[in-house]
């Protein structure tokens, strides 16, 4: 009984938490002048308003919510792992090169997918790697290691894109010379996402749970982030722990980048990670780290990122409008966790 009323009292501080973000967000369009309903309506109306606003919403989804599975792997292990966008880019490095380098050849083109996906995912575990090894046996800070790495792995792209993979006569922009659509991974006709895409998805999130919530492994991932020395005093090796959190947060990450250039863009280019990778460690935040919620989070997430759109278009409002309604509600979940903890204690 006590344990059924102390599940209702927290369902009830994360409705309040997000009471305040949305009574937040409001208030921020009162201020400037704006309808809030109207405004909350066109982010429902761009988000699911019509099959191809859906479709919209699922391919942003997909890399979002491989970011955040793989970021699950390195919070239960007590890490923060910033360097997640540098590694999506550089699967999306992996992914274009591998596609680049046997695009002319006789394989057959799915053949081609399945290995420049794959590439996608060794690139960024071993850019994941790099961060690991530099926590791990170097001792700097895993939020300053990676964001070191991400603008290496920003440099890098231009660099390439402006350099030895520039479209013919100038580098643009607009990013590498897209692909042949035989080397597109297949989508719905006239939408814009990718079954495939999906399905490696909800596969990655399933294998997620599994492994943080029903192995030996994820239990001992957890005992590290939640005391590494006790961890180390009963025979779990830490270090070993952490390089497996980094690299398998890695390959997540480089899938993610993987589907950015096979099933989006079908070219690398400069924002190629998008922002999905600091998206996802708001998430996780948000979810407390219960990977049973990531992908209705991310789905809401990636809904507020495509609905947005329609802000400036209809209402002539910043789309950063979602943005706004994002970190309130992370910020107010967080406060709020706070409070239930003082006043509640427990889980």
């Amino acid at each position: 009984m006590i344990k059924e009323n102390r599940r209702w009292v927290n369902i009830g501080f994360q409705l309040g938490a997000i009471i305040l973000a949305l009574g937040f967000t409001t208030l921020v369009l009162v201020l400037s002048g704006a309808p809030p309903f109207d405004a909350y309506y066109q982010i429902i109306l761009g988000s699911f308003g019509s099959l191809l606003n859906i479709s919209s919403v699922l391919a942003a989804w997909v890399p979002l919510l491989l970011a955040t599975s793989g970021l699950l792997f390195t919070f239960a292990a007590g890490l923060w792992n910033i360097g997640v966008e540098g590694q999506i880019i550089l699967g999306g490095i992996f992914t274009t090169g591998l596609l680049k380098l046997l695009q002319d050849s006789a394989l057959p083109p799915a053949l081609i997918i399945i290995l420049a996906i794959l590439a996608g995912a060794l690139g960024g575990a071993l850019w994941a790697s790099l961060a690991g090894i530099l926590k791990t046996y170097g001792g700097v800070n895993e939020i300053f290691g990676g964001l070191g790495l991400n603008f290496v792995a920003t440099a890098l792209t231009l660099w390439l894109i402006f350099g030895p993979w520039k479209r013919p006569g100038i580098g643009s922009m607009s990013g590498t010379i897209p692909f042949p659509e035989s080397l597109w991974l297949p989508r719905f006709a006239d939408l814009r996402v990718s079954p495939w895409a999906l399905l490696i998805t909800i596969g990655g999130i399933i294998i997620v749970i599994l492994v943080l919530q029903g192995t030996h492994f994820g239990l001992r991932l957890k005992a590290v982030g939640k005391n590494m020395r006790a961890a180390y005093l009963i025979g779990i090796s830490a270090n070993q722990h952490l390089m497996l959190a980094f690299i398998l947060n890695g390959i997540f990450a480089g899938l993610a980048g993987a589907m950015q250039v096979t099933a989006v863009y079908h070219r690398l280019i400069p924002a190629i990670s998008s922002g999905y990778g600091y998206l996802g460690l708001l998430i996780a935040m948000l979810i407390n780290y219960r990977a049973i919620w990531a992908a209705p989070i991310a789905l809401f997430y990636a809904a507020l990122n495509i609905g947005s759109i329609q802000l400036p278009i209809v209402l002539k409002l910043d789309s950063s409008l979602s943005g706004v309604l994002q970190g309130a509600l992370v910020l107010f979940v967080l406060m709020m966790e706070g409070v239930r903890q003082r006043l509640v204690g427990g889980d």
